[in-house]
C-alpha cells in the first residue's frame, strides 16, 4: 500500500497513493462515519485547478486527490520521485469501492447523470455487486442550486442510510458539489467522472496499451471530437510545458491555500 500524501503538481496538490490506500481510505471514512472528499484528477482536471485560482483553492481542500490519469502519475514521479507503478483511474477505484461496501453492507447513494444513464447503471451494479446495497439514486438536475436546497438534497442522503455518495457530475462541476456538500454529510463523496457512463456501458473504454501509453485522451477526442477538441488539443500541451517549468525550477507553481467557504452557486 502506497500513500505518501500530497505532493505539488503545478500547484495543485496531488496524492501520491496506490488504488489500495485510496480504497482503504474512502472505505475506513464510510464505516466511520466521517466526512471525506475524493476526487481522480486526469490532465483536464488538474489544469481546471491550475487556470481557474479559485477551483485550484478548492481542489487543495480535498482529503484525496487520486492521479487519474497517466501523465498526472508520471508528473508525480518526475517532480517528487513517487514511484507509483499505476494510476488510480476513477471509474476502476469506484469498482475496487463498490466491491467493498459490498462486502461490509455500507449502503451507497449515486447521485448525477441522467435519469437515462442511472437506469441502465442500477442493474448493471447489481449485477456485479449483488450483495450492494443502493440507498438512493437521484439524477442531475442540470441547473444551479436555489438556496436552501443543499441542505434539503443533504437531508435526503443522509436520511437513506446511505454511507457513501457517488457522484457524476462531470469536471469540474462534481468537484464544486463534493466541495459545497462535504460539511453538510458525515460520509465520503468520491467525485468519479465518466465512471457512471463508462460502467453504464454508454462509453467504451479504449484498449489496454492506450491506457498504459497515456493515450487515452486520444481515444476520447476520437469518440467525442466537437466536445473535447479543446480539452486535448489545448490543454495537454499547456500541461506538459508547466511540467517541464516546475521540473526546471522556472516556475514555483505555489499551491494557493484551501477554501473553507462553500460557493455561493453550483450545479445539481
Amino acid at each position: 500500500m502506497i500513500d505518501q500524501g500530497k505532493r505539488n503538481l503545478l500547484g495543485v496538490l496531488v496524492d501520491a497513493v496506490d488504488y489500495e490506500a485510496a480504497t482503504e481510505r474512502v472505505v475506513d471514512a464510510a464505516r466511520e462515519r466521517r466526512p471525506l472528499a475524493l476526487t481522480a484528477l486526469a490532465v483536464h482536471g488538474v489544469m481546471t485547478g491550475v487556470l481557474d485560482p479559485a477551483h485550484n483553492a478548492r481542489l487543495n481542500s480535498f482529503d484525496l486527490v487520486t492521479p487519474d490519469g497517466q501523465p498526472v502519475r508520471w508528473g508525480l514521479n518526475l517532480l517528487h520521485g513517487a514511484g507509483l507503478k499505476d494510476r488510480v483511474y476513477g471509474p476502476t477505484l469506484t469498482l475496487r469501492v463498490l466491491q467493498r461496501c459490498a462486502d461490509e453492507g455500507l449502503p451507497v447513494y449515486l447521485y448525477g447523470s441522467t435519469e437515462e444513464t442511472l437506469d441502465r447503471l442500477v442493474p448493471k451494479l447489481e449485477q456485479m455487486f449483488p450483495a450492494l446495497k443502493l440507498a438512493g439514486v437521484e439524477p442531475s438536475k442540470f441547473r444551479s442550486v436555489q438556496p436552501g436546497e443543499e441542505v434539503e438534497i443533504a437531508d435526503r442522503i443522509r436520511d437513506s442510510g446511505a454511507r457513501l455518495v457517488l457522484v457524476g457530475l462531470g469536471c469540474p462541476r462534481q468537484e464544486v458539489f463534493a466541495y459545497a456538500m462535504r460539511p453538510l454529510l458525515d460520509m465520503p463523496l468520491m467525485a468519479v467522472g465518466a465512471a457512471f457512463d463508462y460502467h453504464a456501458g454508454l462509453l467504451r473504454k479504449p484498449p489496454s496499451w492506450m491506457q498504459r501509453a497515456g493515450l487515452e485522451w486520444l481515444w476520447r477526442l476520437g469518440l467525442e471530437p466537437k466536445r473535447l477538441w479543446r480539452r486535448y488539443v489545448i490543454l495537454n500541451p499547456a500541461y506538459l510545458s508547466r511540467l517541464g517549468a516546475q521540473k526546471l525550477g522556472m516556475w514555483q507553481a505555489t499551491p494557493p491555500q484551501p477554501a473553507t467557504d462553500r460557493p455561493a452557486t453550483f450545479a445539481v
